[in-house]
């Protein structure tokens, strides 16, 4: 028989980490007559083009990966692959099924069975079953034997059925049984030991481009009210002999980013310390880890730890939420603020880990001044990424059941965002929308890092800022059209122009263009840039008689090619010290030439490696 179990992801970058484990787990069962095929797509794909590789695979079983991403997706596409594929079995697993299985079968004709919870073992025991006694696989039937076949899969725990025997369950005494759903819920799989789950890369050419999920613990001791993490309260752990085995098959691999998907790495510190330590001693030069923490559980060893780690080695995704004292409590979240943001400044301060902060917007008592509290208690702390996210209400947890209580009125279909709450007007939801937009193209891309930092401080607040921003961009329709980066640049200048008086524009002009060609060696040179076309030819020279000077590392080691040199690199003049207002803030008027070199960058903000002299009024040496 064959079983093709099906991954929908966000993005072509991601990996479905979910498919991976189910079939590593039941090829190491070695189930005789099982051929288990994998098959990954997009929700940027075509539901036909999709369609027509399913039905061609001729699988009698097709088994879907579920989430808030994809589930209306998957929703039209198994309903389709029904009508082209009568005798297909098909199965779901994962959140977006688990928590409300036989409404979702009601529901949803075409799904046959629903795998409730965690998944590898019910998987490979339901090949079993379906290569033994195909009660559910191939045409429907209802004769005495495909019943006594239904009896004895209920006893398999973690899975909702339909049952197409001749009698309900309810007709020979199963009280507990729906008569008129005539589904069978054994409730959700029994917990794993983590230890039991096959490592999924053992060939990392099938991930070539793709993010690679690495999972070593389920469960979250914590009982934060809209994550599904809460739900199951058991921490359970993957031994750490196991994990530096796997973690030396990513390092040997030299893959660009391995994302932890624990939820709250560091709850055990003592294992986090550990893991931390054997990347320090490993270190590969490439390899970039990402751990989502929380940072008031972090200590001195840990800094300690930190600080000998190369840039990039590890990036920190913290769930701050809200600062709202009232809102945290509300949502069962456990934190010390003060000490959370010690440590995030702590962290900051030594210039090698990249942060991302989190906000949620929609949250019980936090009102849309509170929320701009919240922004810019974060915003204070500098974090490489701030990710303003909206409250999704999710099946199963907390927050679902609560809904009445807060007045939070959700969409109905995935991703089941907020739409308002007491003290959360619609209104002001799509004013947050428009904050995040903007937070999303000029802080957290980067690209702008100076200029935010010499123009935020006009306004009233960082909150304040991106929300008039916000206003202006959309009311000149900017929001509608895609953007160029000069583009972006000219729309801030708009924008400043008509809200800032005390600025000084040639001073902002300057830490514009550092910005630009810090990032990039832009071909279009903006119309506000100062005309540098007299330095040309005294720039080309230096390329020829200054290299060792300019490009060190390459002249010690006999590479460095002077035009090549001049190819991927660029040379602007300024008429202010940018390096001492990146440090300290101070504007020092100062004619310095810098090279911006797009061979090297950093690696946690991609930005060019610069080399800067300071040059006579008209002359552009070193």
């Amino acid at each position: 028989m064959r079983f093709l179990l099906c991954g929908i992801n966000a993005k072509y970058i991601h990996s479905n980490l979910a498919i991976f484990s189910l079939k590593a787990y039941a090829d190491r069962k070695k189930i005789p007559g099982a051929e288990i095929i994998l098959k990954e797509y997009t929700i940027n794909n075509y539901v036909e083009d999709i369609l027509q590789d399913l039905y061609e695979t001729k699988a009698d079983v097709v088994i879907f990966s579920c989430y808030i991403w994809n589930i209306s997706f998957v929703r039209e596409l198994a309903a389709e692959l029904k009508k082209v594929s009568p005798a297909v079995k098909i199965w779901a697993g994962g959140p977006e099924v688990s928590y409300a299985a036989n409404k979702f079968l009601e529901q949803n004709p075409a799904f046959d069975l629903i795998m409730q919870g965690e998944g590898e073992e019910v998987f490979s025991e339901l090949i079993r079953f379906a290569l033994e006694d195909k009660p559910f696989v191939g045409e429907e039937n209802t004769n005495s034997t495909n019943y006594m076949d239904m009896l004895k899969l209920q006893k398999l725990q973690g899975i909702a059925i339909r049952d197409f025997s001749e009698k309900s369950a309810l007709e020979i005494g199963e009280s507990s049984m729906e008569s008129k759903s005539k589904i069978i819920n054994t409730g959700f799989a029994a917990l794993m030991n983590m230890d039991t789950i096959p490592f999924v890369y053992e060939d990392f050419h099938l991930f070539e481009h793709k993010i690679l999920y690495y999972e070593t613990s389920r469960g979250c001791p914590f009982r934060c009210s809209y994550c599904l993490s809460s739900v199951d309260k058991t921490v359970r752990f993957r031994s750490l002999e196991l994990v530096k085995k796997e973690l030396d098959a990513f390092l040997a691999a030299k893959v660009p980013q391995v994302k932890f998907v624990d939820r709250t790495f560091n709850c055990n510190r003592q294992r986090a310390i550990d893991i931390w330590s054997y990347l320090v001693e490993h270190d590969n030069g490439i390899t970039n880890f990402h751990f989502e923490i929380s940072s008031d559980l972090l200590g001195e060893e840990e800094l300690e730890l930190f600080a000998k780690m190369r840039p990039g080695l590890i990036q920190l995704e913290i769930g701050v939420q809200s600062t709202n004292g009232k809102t945290v409590d509300a949502i069962h979240r456990h934190m010390d603020l003060d000490k959370l943001f010690h440590y995030v400044d702590r962290v900051h301060k030594l210039g090698n880990i990249h942060q991302h902060l989190d906000l949620i917007a929609g949250l019980p008592y936090e009102d849309y001044e509170s929320f701009g509290k919240s922004f810019n208690d974060l915003y204070a702390h500098e974090p490489d990424q701030l990710q303003l996210g909206f409250l999704k209400v999710l099946k199963g947890t907390v927050m679902e059941e609560e809904v009445k209580k807060y007045d939070i009125i959700y969409r109905n279909q995935s991703p089941y965002e907020v739409l308002g709450t007491k003290w959360l007007s619609y209104d002001e939801i799509i004013l947050l929308k428009g904050v995040e937009e903007l937070v999303e193209l000029y802080y957290n891309s980067g690209q702008y890092a100076l200029t935010l930092k010499y123009v935020v401080p006009f306004f009233e607040s960082p909150f304040r800022f991106y929300e008039m921003f916000s206003a202006s961009y959309r009311k000149k329709g900017y929001h509608k059209l895609n953007h160029n980066r000069l583009e972006k640049y000219n729309i801030l200048r708009e924008f400043l122009r008509e809200h800032m008086q005390e600025v000084r524009w040639n001073i902002l002009d300057e830490i514009m263009l550092y910005d630009m060609y810090l990032r990039e060696n832009v071909k279009g040179r903006p119309a506000w840039a100062k005309d540098t076309s007299q330095f040309k030819k005294e720039w080309k020279m230096l390329y020829r008689e200054q290299g060792e000077k300019l490009f060190p590392e390459e002249v010690q080691a006999g590479t460095y090619d002077s035009k090549k040199a001049a190819n991927q690199s660029h040379i602007e003049l300024f008429e202010i010290d940018i390096k001492q207002f990146e440090e300290n803030g101070t504007i020092v008027e100062k004619r310095v030439c810098c090279l911006f070199d797009y061979n090297k960058r950093n690696p946690l903000n991609r930005a060019a490696r610069t080399v800067e002299w300071n040059v006579s009024p008209k002359k552009g040496k070193i």
